[in-house]
C-alpha cells in the first residue's frame, strides 16, 4: 500500500522500525516517513533502505544522521530546524527510539524549546522477548544493556536479581556467556529465556534454568541480537547458596563491600552475611 500524502505539523515524530522483518511497519509510520520535511536516522544507510523497500522517496528532502556520538551540535541542528516550522521524523537503526537507542537527549531538548514531540508505535524487541519468554509478564523491569566490565557487571546483577518482577536486558553475543556465567553463580536455577534474532529468519528462544541455558551456549554459541528474559527468584534462600555468592563475590570485593552485596541480593541481615565472610576469611 502505497503512503498517504498527508500534512504534518511542525513538531520532532519518533518513529519506530521493524528490528528484523521489514514489513513490520505500521502505515502510520510510512506516512510519516513520506511526508516529514527532514529525516533523521541513527543509520542514514539503513533509513534509505528501509524506505527504499517501502517505495518512499527521499526526493531532496534533507537526510541527516543522529546518533549517540552527535552530541549538543547535532540536536540544536534539528532544534532550529523545528524552529523553521518544519517536520522532522527521528528514526533508530531498528525498533523504537529511546527504548536503549538514541533519542532521549534530542527529544527533552525538544521539548525545553517548545516544539511538540510525539510517537508513532511500533517494533520493540523487549515486547516481543516478553511475548515469548513464557515468563510472567504482568510486572516486569527493563534493565537494558549490562555494564561491560567484570566487576561492575557483578555488582550490577547481584543488585538486579532482588527486584521482584520478570527482568529483560540485552546482551551482545560475544559477552553472553560470561553474563550467564555470572547469573549461574548467583542463581544457577532461576527460569530463563535467551531470546534471539526476534523476528527474523533464525528467530530462536532457549528455556530452561540459568544453569541449562548456559550449557547450551557454551556448546552452541548463539549469534545476532540477544534479548535475555529472567523470571523471578526462590524467595528460599539457602546457607549454601548465600555462602556460594559470599566466595565469589570475595573473589573481586573487600569482605564489607561483599557481605553488603550478597546481603541486598538475597534479602539477608548484613550483619549474619558479614559474619559468614569473616568466617570464610578465618578459614581460608
Amino acid at each position: 500500500m502505497k503512503p498517504e500524502p498527508v500534512s504534518l505539523a511542525p513538531g520532532l515524530y519518533l518513529v519506530a522500525t521493524p528490528i528484523g522483518n521489514a514489513r513490520d511497519i505500521t502505515l502510520r509510520a510510512l506516512d510519516i516517513l513520506a511526508n516529514a520535511d527532514v529525516i533523521a536516522a541513527e543509520d542514514t544507510r539503513t533509513a534509505r533502505k528501509l524506505m527504499t523497500i517501502h517505495g518512499i522517496e527521499v526526493g531532496g528532502r534533507p537526510l541527516i544522521p543522529y546518533h549517540d556520538h552527535s552530541g549538543p551540535q547535532g540536536r540544536a541542528g534539528i532544534v532550529k530546524l523545528l524552529g523553521e516550522g518544519r517536520s522532522v521524523a527521528y528514526v533508530s537503526e531498528a525498533g523504537t527510539p529511546l527504548i536503549a537507542d538514541p533519542g532521549y537527549a534530542l527529544a527533552r531538548e525538544v521539548v525545553a524549546a517548545g516544539h511538540m514531540v510525539t510517537s508513532a508505535p511500533g517494533a520493540s524487541a523487549l515486547p516481543v522477548a516478553l511475548s515469548l519468554s513464557g515468563l510472567p509478564t504482568d510486572r516486569f523491569l527493563f534493565a537494558g544493556f549490562p555494564p561491560s566490565g567484570a566487576g561492575a557487571r557483578r555488582t550490577w546483577l547481584t543488585e538486579l536479581l532482588q527486584i521482584p518482577a520478570t527482568l529483560v536486558l540485552y546482551e551482545s553475543p560475544k559477552r553472553i556467556r560470561e553474563t550467564l556465567d555470572v547469573l549461574c553463580d548467583l542463581d544457577g536455577e532461576r527460569e530463563v529465556a535467551l531470546c534471539r534474532e526476534l523476528t527474523k529468519r533464525f528467530e530462536e528462544v532457549r528455556r530452561g534454568s540459568v544453569s541449562e541455558v548456559l550449557a547450551s551456549v557454551a556448546t552452541d554459541p548463539p549469534k545476532g541480537e540477544i534479548v535475555l528474559v529472567l523470571g523471578q527468584g526462590s524467595d528460599d534462600v539457602s546457607t549454601e547458596d548465600m555462602e556460594t555468592a559470599l566466595r565469589k563475590a570475595l573473589e573481586t570485593m573487600r569482605i564489607k563491600d561483599a557481605a553488603a552485596t550478597v546481603a541486598e541480593a538475597f534479602g539477608l541481615p548484613k550483619r549474619q552475611v558479614y559474619q559468614a565472610a569473616l568466617a570464610m576469611e578465618k578459614e581460608d
